[in-house]
């Protein structure tokens, strides 16, 4: 069971911990009663996205995540990729900081592997809901991670 984080045309995010990273990854999932399996993480550029959103999903437009789901039953897999560029204009949009709209980039795509939707309002306003749930307490404690998001995100189910 291994997560893997790669970039493509864009230098690899510096503020990204890769086992911190992981291991809240895994608290989150955990929380929702789910495994990691095979995750793969490619950070890219805006042209990488568009080009993937349109081939894969008839899509023509920019996007900051596009999620592969290939979970079965309570274990998650899929490929996530993140276009940093869209990214970085969504922090200046939302006047948020680039570390932390990145942070909500990646947990996004785990809780869709999670089984969260975001399609309609009520359905967005709950995934913002658990997003922040989940930035908070990486942001709290980042070192106990594993023990705090389970326990945190199972109060919220």
């Amino acid at each position: 069971m291994a997560i893997r984080f790669q970039s493509e045309k864009v230098p690899f995010p510096e503020t990204i911990k890769k086992r911190e990273t992981a291991n809240w990854i895994r608290a989150v999932a955990a929380g929702y009663g789910k495994k990691v399996g095979e995750l793969s993480y490619l950070f890219c550029d805006d042209e990488k996205i568009l080009e993937v959103n349109r081939h894969y999903l008839r899509h023509d437009f920019y996007t900051d995540i596009i999620t592969f789901d290939y979970s079965e039953g309570e274990i998650i897999s899929g490929d996530i990729l993140i276009s940093l560029e869209t990214v970085r204009s969504n922090s200046q949009k939302y006047q948020t900081a680039w570390q932390e709209e990145l942070r909500r980039v990646i947990i996004h795509g785990v809780l869709h592997l999670c089984g969260l939707k975001d399609k309609t309002r009520e359905e967005e306003k709950s995934m913002r809901v658990a997003e922040e749930e989940a930035l908070k307490l990486l942001r709290k404690n980042p070192a106990n991670l594993q023990n705090d998001l389970k326990n945190n995100v199972n109060s919220h189910l």
